[in-house]
C-alpha cells in the first residue's frame, strides 16, 4: 500500500477528483487529500474525508505540531494533482509555498503527476507552456489535457483527462519509482496499435489490436526515466505523459517512422500488430456492390519491419518483438525468434477476450540467448515492467 497525496486545485473540474480518489483507494492505496482554498468552494472537505478516511485541510496552520507542509511531502510515495489549474502550475514551477499543497509539492521527493484543466487560451498561453516545460524538465509528469467541452460552452484542449487515465498514469509512475530510474538517459522506441491496409477510401484490412500493451510499454518506460518515442497505428487512447507520439496508418508508414526513430535508439520494442500483406492495388473510389461475385483481392507482402530492425541493429542496441499466436504459441514463437533474429520475443496467446482489447495480458519472453521468462497473468503495465526489466539487463 502506497501513501498517496491527492492535491486538488480550484477549477470546475475539481468534482472529478472525487472519482480519482475513489479509484486510488480501490487500488489499495492510502490517500490524503490536500485541496486549495478555492477547491473547497467546489467540493466540500466532508466529501474527501468520507471517501479517504483522512482529515482534509488547506491550511498550513492546522495541526501545527505535525508540521504538515513538510511531513506530508516527506512521507508520500506519490503526489497527484487533479485538477492542476494554470495558477497551481505557475506556483509549482516558481517554487511558491503559500498554502499546504504547494508546500507539500516542495518537500515531496517522490513522483509527482499533474493533470491540468483550464480553458484553451490559458493552456496555450506562453507562460503556461513555459511552466509545463519547466516542471517536466525537473522530472514531474504533466499530462496533456483532453480536447472537449469546457465551461461556458467552449470546446478545445484544456479538459481534465479522464479519472481512469489519471490514475493509470499515476500508478505507472508509482511502479516505475519502485524500480528506480534504471532507463534514465536511454532512448527507446515503441510501436503500438494495428496497421490498416486500405482497399478503397472506406474499407481496409486490419486487426483487433487496441494499442493498450504498446501504450503501457511507452508509459512505463517514461516512468523509469527513458526518452520515449511511441509510433501509434490507429490508436484511440490518451497520449502517455512525457512521450513523443508519431501517428501512422499503414505498415509502410509504420516502417518509415520506426526505422527513422530507431537510428539513435538504445532499444526498439515492436508491440504493434503489423499487417503481413496489403492489397496489390487501391481503388480511388468506393468499390460498389454488384450482383456479380466480387473479384478476388490480390495481396502483396509488406516489409518485415522487425527482421529489418534486427538485421540492422547496432552493437549494444536491444530489439524486442511480439508474437501474437492462437495455438502452439511457444513453438511458433521459437521459430519466429530464430527467423527474425531479435534479442527478445514476447509471445502471447490471443483470441476472444484474450490479450486484444482488454486490460490484462500474460506472456512468455523468449531470449536470443536461449532464456525463457514467464510473465504471469496481470495488468498490461505489469507485463510492460517485466519486459523492461529484461531489457535493462541487456542494455
Amino acid at each position: 500500500m502506497a501513501r498517496v497525496v491527492l492535491g486538488v486545485s480550484g477549477g470546475i473540474a475539481a468534482y472529478k477528483a472525487v472519482e480519482v480518489l475513489r479509484l486510488l483507494t480501490e487500488a489499495g492505496h492510502s490517500v490524503r487529500v490536500i485541496p486549495t482554498r478555492s477547491a473547497l468552494k467546489f467540493v466540500g472537505a466532508a466529501t474527501f474525508e468520507a471517501l479517504s478516511g483522512e482529515p482534509v485541510t488547506a491550511e498550513v496552520f492546522d495541526d501545527v505540531p505535525e508540521v504538515p507542509h513538510v511531513r506530508l511531502g516527506q512521507t508520500a510515495d506519490l503526489v497527484v494533482v487533479a485538477p492542476a489549474t494554470a495558477d497551481l502550475l505557475a506556483r509549482a514551477a516558481a517554487g511558491r509555498a503559500n498554502d499546504l499543497l504547494t508546500g507539500t509539492l516542495l518537500t515531496a521527493r517522490c513522483p509527482v503527476v499533474y493533470a491540468p484543466a483550464m480553458h484553451t487560451e490559458m493552456w496555450e498561453h506562453p507562460a503556461t507552456v513555459a511552466n509545463v516545460a519547466l516542471l517536466r524538465s525537473r522530472g514531474a509528469i504533466v499530462l496533456d489535457p483532453d480536447v472537449g467541452p469546457l465551461a461556458k460552452g467552449d470546446v478545445g484542449p484544456g479538459r481534465l483527462p479522464a479519472p481512469e487515465a489519471i490514475v493509470s498514469a499515476a500508478l505507472a509512475a508509482l511502479a516505475g519509482a519502485s524500480r528506480g530510474a534504471d532507463l534514465a538517459g536511454r532512448r527507446v522506441v515503441v510501436s503500438a496499435g494495428g496497421t490498416r491496409e486500405y482497399l478503397d477510401p472506406v474499407r481496409f484490412l486490419g486487426n483487433r489490436s487496441s494499442g493498450r500493451q504498446g501504450y503501457a510499454l511507452a508509459r512505463t518506460a517514461a516512468a523509469r526515466g527513458a526518452e520515449v518515442t511511441l509510433v501509434a497505428a490507429n490508436v484511440s487512447l490518451p497520449d502517455p505523459a512525457g512521450v513523443k507520439v508519431v501517428r501512422v496508418v499503414s505498415a509502410e508508414d509504420l516502417r518509415g517512422a520506426v526505422v527513422e526513430a530507431a537510428a539513435d535508439a538504445d532499444c526498439v520494442v515492436m508491440a504493434a500488430a503489423v499487417a503481413d500483406f496489403r492489397p496489390a492495388s487501391r481503388s480511388a473510389s468506393k468499390v460498389k456492390k454488384t450482383e456479380a461475385d466480387p473479384e478476388p483481392v490480390a495481396l502483396v507482402r509488406n516489409p518485415d519491419v522487425l527482421a529489418e530492425l534486427a538485421a540492422a541493429k547496432r552493437p549494444g542496441q536491444v530489439v524486442v518483438g511480439f508474437a501474437a499466436e492462437t495455438d502452439d504459441a511457444l513453438a511458433h514463437g521459437r521459430e519466429k525468434l530464430a527467423r527474425k533474429g531479435c534479442d527478445l520475443l514476447v509471445v502471447n496467446e490471443v483470441g476472444e477476450g484474450i490479450a486484444f482489447e482488454v486490460d490484462d495480458n500474460a506472456a512468455v519472453v523468449l531470449g536470443g540467448d536461449g532464456s525463457e521468462t514467464e510473465i504471469p497473468h496481470g495488468s498490461k503495465d505489469a507485463l510492460a515492467h517485466a519486459v523492461w526489466d529484461l531489457v535493462a539487463e541487456r542494455l
